[in-house]
């Protein structure tokens, strides 16, 4: 928190030192300028996510049909393979001891016809052939070739006779006629895992399978790569048997499906991948630029038009700015010239808006301020009268309805005698303090308007009020203004009873001290306030109990001057004093006369 205050103490000394049309050009730049960049930003990369989620989309649509394709073509295959492997006239015939030569010709003539009905309707299968590893059945070269060296060095021999029988699906390799070819292979076993007699391999044209993704390779690159990352089909037929892992820079997860980013041919680009059941993977990828151009294309020109209107507006800003800010010049010119106390101001030509406004009313107040100077005094002081007179009508009605009720319940429990004396005492209460409107009154009245509010009281409060006074009678005559005493009484009565039996006990005592000034003191032993209670008592200025301690101390002020007012002295459970001070020597006329 203490460094958030810091700065926004910097940024309030940095902002009330600024010129007008440099904090212009800043809350222009705040609230027009940078959330407009914020918004194409924004804009642009919302609608990037959005074109990337719904090509990821698409392209994981295509992948999975191309995918689910080619495992169609090659569970077909498999099934093929199988009906060769599980046919058991083939593998008598290969596995058969010939002592002649006729015996074989009947193989021969089973092999041609079997395997030539299986391309007839097969087409995409571009070659069957068994290599088996006996010299018991000639080879022809065709269909039937020997195992030699070079086939068992070979990458799919060494895997094949260690599969027991399973199909597994080749890397691409170019037969003489430069057809890319890959191939599927099977061991065959006499009824036995341990007795293999040949290997089944057909060839299929890679064209087979690109086939199945030539149209959707329209404006992306599709691959097929084997489990080691080899390619076996592609649009480019030149990357068949490179490495995809290097093509891409990042190797593809064995993961059923995913997708992630790369560089590839020096863009961004994003891949979609799925694996088959044999562990070939169908990739896709889709360079960003493909299918961002046109959301960057229409951010470039948003830029450009935002800066156009950045432009135009900093210089429409710096004009107004300008206009503005001579006119404020001129206007702080005449300000600074009344300072001097030099009234005659002129300020022409500033025009009819606010600023026009203000400088025409500023001219015609120059030039009043001289007849206003000399009647200053005589305005404070009936500002200072109005204040009295306001302060003096603030009669607060609850006392007169707490009266009142007083009265209203005494009629129903006792006789109209209490009533009478009650309302005599109220009558003569509001004789005193109305006084035909006037605010003086003496010290003596004042002190007869507190008896005959006390004696309504006490008829309220049945033994409950122990009222004692101590009256200097010479200074019965000097005079007061009105309303001084019974605040701080009705105080002590609504405020310090504290304990129904005993009531509370009240001292008014009225004298004069050595500086010549008229005491008055309200003396309770009631409950007492603390300091807290005391000081929030002093600044209220309205109460519950008729004027209040702020209104009574105000109102002395105004008529007596700051010298004079209220004080009050409380401890919690001793009881309260208020002490009144008013002038002695504005009443020593009237005070020496009664003496």
């Amino acid at each position: 928190m203490a460094v958030i205050r810091n700065v926004l103490n910097s940024f309030n000394r940095v902002a009330l030192n600024m010129r007008l049309r440099s904090k212009l050009f800043v809350v222009y730049l705040l609230l027009s300028i940078i959330p407009l960049y914020v918004f194409v930003f924004y804009s642009y990369h919302t609608i990037r996510n959005e074109l990337t989620e719904q090509t990821y989309s698409a392209m994981s649509n295509t992948i999975n049909q191309i995918s689910e394709n080619i495992q169609d073509k090659m569970d077909n295959y498999t099934k093929i393979s199988a009906a060769l492997y599980l046919d058991v006239k083939l593998q008598d015939y290969l596995t058969r001891d010939y002592s002649e030569s006729a015996e074989y010709l009947e193989a021969y003539e089973y092999i041609n016809r079997t395997f030539g009905n299986i391309r007839t309707t097969h087409p995409d299968v571009y070659g069957i052939s068994v290599y088996i590893s006996h010299d018991r059945f000639p080879s022809d070269g065709y269909y039937i070739k020997p195992i030699d060296d070079t086939i068992r060095r070979t990458a799919w021999y060494n895997q094949v006779i260690q599969t027991f029988g399973n199909p597994i699906f080749g890397t691409i390799i170019t037969d003489q006629e430069q057809t890319n070819i890959f191939t599927l292979a099977r061991l065959l076993n006499i009824n036995s895992l341990n007795y293999p007699y040949g290997v089944l391999v057909f060839h299929m044209k890679e064209d087979e399978i690109y086939s199945l993704m030539a149209k959707e390779s329209a404006n992306k690159d599709i691959f097929i790569a084997d489990p080691q990352g080899v390619i076996v089909s592609a649009k480019n037929k030149t990357l068949l048997s490179t490495n995809l892992h290097s093509l891409l820079k990042h190797t593809v997860p064995q993961s059923p499906t995913g997708t992630f980013d790369t560089v590839y041919n020096g863009e961004r680009s994003l891949v979609v991948y799925r694996t088959l059941k044999n562990g070939w993977q169908t990739v896709s990828v889709v360079p960003y630029s493909s299918f961002l151009a046109k959301a960057q294309t229409a951010t470039t020109n948003l830029m450009l038009m935002a800066l156009s209107i950045t432009v135009s507006a900093i210089i429409l800003l710096y004009l107004t700015s300008g206009l503005l800010t001579k006119r404020f010049e001129r206007l702080l010119g005449g300000i600074r010239k009344v300072s001097r106390e030099d009234f005659n101001i002129k300020l022409h030509d500033m025009g009819n808006d606010e600023i026009g406004q203000v400088s025409s009313a500023f001219t015609k107040m120059s030039d009043k301020i001289d007849n206003l100077i000399n009647e200053v005094y005589k305005k404070e002081i009936s500002k200072k009268e109005t204040e009295l007179h306001m302060l003096q009508s603030q009669i607060n009605p609850h006392f007169l309805y707490n009266t009142l009720g007083s009265i209203s319940a005494l009629a129903l429990r006792q006789g109209d005698s209490q009533v009478y004396a009650m309302v005599q005492h109220l009558a003569k209460f509001y004789r005193i303090s109305l006084n035909k409107g006037k605010n003086i009154i003496t010290i003596g009245e004042e002190i007869e308007l507190t008896r005959n509010y006390i004696s309504i009281q006490q008829t309220r409060f049945k033994g409950m009020l122990h009222v004692d006074y101590d009256v200097d009678e010479t200074l019965h005559h000097c005079q007061t203004i009105k309303l001084i005493v019974q605040p701080f009484v009705e105080n002590s009565i609504n405020h310090g009873i504290w304990d129904d039996e005993r009531g509370v006990g009240i001292v008014i005592r009225v004298s004069r001290d050595g500086y010549e000034r008229i005491v008055i003191d309200i003396i309770d032993d009631g409950m007492g306030m603390d300091q807290a209670a005391i000081e929030a008592a002093i600044l209220k200025t309205e109460a519950v109990s008729g004027f209040g301690i702020f209104n009574v101390s105000e109102r002395i002020r105004l008529a007596f001057g700051d010298s004079y007012g209220v004080q009050v002295f409380s401890r919690i459970g001793i009881g309260t004093q208020v002490r009144i001070t008013l002038p002695l020597h504005l009443n020593e006329q009237n005070c020496s006369h009664n003496e």
